[in-house]
Formats: structure tokens, C-alpha cells, sequence
């Protein structure tokens, strides 16, 4: 089973925020990408455990980043 974790920029806090509707409880925020991706990959597990989630022998969580940017005409 995969695990989506959408990654967003938050401009008012200046943090990006990493949340998943497949994993229950999943709301990180941190500075940079790749911080957050660690933080991610430490936390998933835990909170799948902690929610009773099924468990496959080894979930694998997706990383997808897309940039949006708005244009202004």
C-alpha cells in the first residue's frame, strides 16, 4: 500500500506543511524539504501504528512534490 503526503507552503508562517489523508493525525511543518521528508519518514510509521492502520511488511510512504505558483496577468 501507498501513502500520499501532500507537502504545501504555508507564506504567512513561512514553513511548508506536510499532511496525508492516508495516514490519520499526519501534520508536520518544518523549514526546508528535505527536513521535512526526514521528519515524515520517522512519524508515518508511528502514527500508522498508533491508529491501527492496516500494516503491510513494508509500507511504503509516496513522496510527490508539484509546484503550483499563481500568475498574476
Amino acid at each position: 500500500m501507498e501513502y500520499v503526503v501532500q507537502f504545501t507552503w504555508d507564506d504567512e508562517a513561512d514553513v511548508l506543511i506536510a499532511q496525508s489523508d492516508d495516514i490519520p493525525g499526519l501534520v508536520l511543518e518544518g523549514g526546508s524539504l528535505d527536513t521535512l521528508v526526514e521528519r515524515v519518514r520517522f512519524v508515518a510509521p508511528e502514527s500508522l501504528e498508533l491508529n491501527k492502520t492496516k500494516k503491510t511488511p513494508s509500507p511504503s510512504i509516496c513522496f510527490r512534490v508539484e509546484r503550483h505558483e499563481k500568475v498574476f496577468a
